[in-house]
């Protein structure tokens, strides 16, 4: 027995001392004191932090001279980075106003970070007395850390959402006067490299600046779907509310995760999609319509000429939720972490699931076998994702704005964009991870373009996955989505709401109420049941596509969150009594 453990002590030991006995002494390109640091706040994985940290600094010594140091501050999700730096701003710029003798005002953590000037007519350089324009123009007319600045560089990753509202914040600020110099967004013919929008979503403004793309997706077990009585991969949203896949699907909470909310807007968005053109409009009328109710809103109130085209708008929106609460009824589990749901899919505890496409395919990769077979596919459903955009921001006061813009430098180039989708260990790809994520750059795609199109054969060399797949290609899967932000685009935040109060708050009468119909004859056998099950909350309010982002505005949060889930446990009951009554 002793000499078992002073062989396990041994061993410990021998593992330990291993890197050092086979470390050989650092090279020429070691980061050492007093070379460039950068300071960058990310929501990215740590594949992505090491990838971009060793690329860039190799990048910065071969045209600079010298490596660079990337210092992550990992702090949470996009939600914990935005309040972080707003609470690092407000107590920045409250320093730097009391220093120059003067009171900070109450509200003046409003007043910096108002999206809108205060409704005063002072101007920027009037300083004293003191009234809000002066507070709001001295922070929003500098660039100084030595003003206002969060001791941070860059916010790099994250969605369109945070960095449009850090950017209506101030938070963030332009990192060129003007238009980037070419090779950023524009090749040097000014032909666009980098789009400002696909399918409806934007890509970049001329303060944050998209980089990598992302769809939407499933991604499901072949081997778990066939125990199921599944024989194919799971290809369309619908698929995941087949009642043969009851408590197998992995959901993650969409109060907690902002793209997986955005993943059930696109759910919501296609079944919308789908109903109107089954109802007789075309994408081109579509698009007429919306175009002219943008101008003249009278046309679908009750009356108006396109009224009956606004009531199947709407028709379209209930059965979207409905599709995923059918989805929630499914659920193996709501979790707080989007990562979570292909890493179980991948194991074969769970059979399918929601996921964004880069989680997906990475874990694809993780699960392939020598002989190249996966343990787990990965597929956007065609039609039934937008395209959207990763963007990185310049803070306000970065303390090293000189080395930030070169970091966007180099993510822009074909060198950092080669990082997002090529093989490891191939030229110009990562040193560890296939980070299996979707470049930006238009000349990584097939393209019209000759020159787009005779480079993308060179850019896409050793690329991880297809990137010219219609299947895969960002710009070939935007041509089949079209995003309608009167749609959906106000209903975001409600909407992760509803989902909460319909499938979490009340999960388990949900699931107990569709399992009883699943094991009485099914859905179509219980029309009295489903029509319980699917029913929407009636107070204080009855919810609808137009309620819930007008009259719920004047009501408590928590105080309708509260009732809806109370109505929705009751329905849920009903709904299951009856099932077992038949």
């Amino acid at each position: 027995m002793k000499g078992r453990i002073i062989g396990v002590v041994a061993a410990a030991v021998l593992m330990v001392a291993l890197p050092f006995i086979f470390s050989s002494p650092p090279d020429a390109g070691v980061w050492r004191e007093g070379d460039p640091v950068l300071v960058v706040v990310t929501p990215h994985n740590e594949a992505i932090r090491q990838e971009f940290a060793e690329g860039f600094s190799a990048w910065h010594e071969r045209k600079y001279g010298s490596p660079v140091r990337i210092d992550w501050r990992n702090i949470g999700g996009t939600t914990e980075i935005m309040r972080y730096l707003a609470s690092e701003y407000i107590g920045s710029m409250q320093g730097w106003w009391e220093r120059s003798g003067r009171s900070w005002p109450a509200g003046g953590a409003s007043i910096i970070l108002s999206p809108t000037p205060p409704a005063d007519p002072t101007g920027p350089s009037t300083l004293q007395p003191f009234n809000p324009s002066t507070l709001y123009y001295a922070f929003r007319t500098n660039d100084s850390p030595e003003v206002a600045t969060s001791g941070i560089d860059l916010f790099f990753g994250g969605g369109v959402f945070d960095h449009s509202d850090a950017e209506r914040k101030g938070l963030t600020v332009p990192p060129w006067d003007g238009e980037p110099p070419p090779g950023i967004v524009r090749d040097e013919r000014g032909v666009e490299l980098v789009p400002r929008e696909l399918s409806g979503e934007v890509c970049r403004s001329d303060v944050f600046y998209g980089n990598v793309l992302s769809t939407f997706g499933i991604c499901s077990n072949p081997d778990r779907l066939a125990d199921l009585g599944i024989d194919r991969p799971l290809a369309a949203w619908a698929d995941l509310a087949d009642p043969r896949l009851f408590a197998n699907v992995g959901v993650t909470d969409p109060t907690k995760s902002g793209s997986v909310a955005k993943a059930f807007e696109m759910i919501v968005q296609q079944t919308m999609a789908d109903h109107v053109a089954s109802c007789g409009y075309s994408t081109e009328a579509v698009s007429s319509n919306e175009a002219a109710i943008a101008a003249d809103k009278s046309l679908i109130a009750e009356g108006g000429a396109l009224r009956g085209y606004q009531d199947d708008v709407e028709e379209g929106w209930r059965r979207g939720m409905n599709l995923v609460r059918l989805i929630g009824a499914n659920a193996r589990y709501f979790t707080d972490s989007a990562g979570k749901v292909p890493i179980d899919v991948g194991m074969g505890a769970t059979a399918a699931g929601i996921c964004i496409d880069f989680f997906g395919r990475f874990q694809a990769e993780y699960t392939r076998t020598a002989d190249g077979a996966t343990h787990m596919s990965y597929i956007t459903p065609r039609g039934g994702s937008c395209v959207s955009a990763d963007p990185m921001s310049l803070l306000r006061g970065a303390p090293h704005r000189e080395l930030a813009v070169r970091f966007f430098e180099f993510v822009f180039s074909v060198d950092g964009q080669r990082l997002w989708n090529t093989k490891v260990g191939a030229s110009g790809g990562p040193r560890r991870f296939a980070l299996r994520r979707l470049p930006i750059r238009r000349d990584f795609y097939p393209s019209d373009d000759p020159v787009f199109d005779a480079a993308a054969k060179t850019n896409s060399l050793d690329a991880s996955d297809d990137l010219a797949s219609p299947e895969i290609n960002p710009f070939a899967l935007a041509d089949t989505f079209t995003y309608r932000p009167r749609w959906s685009a106000r209903h975001f935040g409600i909407q992760r709401d509803l989902v909460r109060a319909m499938c979490l708050d009340s999960g388990d009468e949900l699931r107990a109420a569709w399992k009883a119909i699943i094991d009485n004859g099914g859905p179509e056998a219980n029309p009295e049941a489903m029509e319980l099950l699917l029913r929407f909350p009636t107070k204080p309010i009855p919810a609808n596509w137009h309620s819930v982002v007008t009259d719920y505005k004047s009501i408590r949060r928590l105080e309708y969150m509260r009732v809806w889930t109370s109505e929705l446990r009751a329905n849920y009951r009903a709904a299951a009594e009856l099932a077992r009554k038949r």
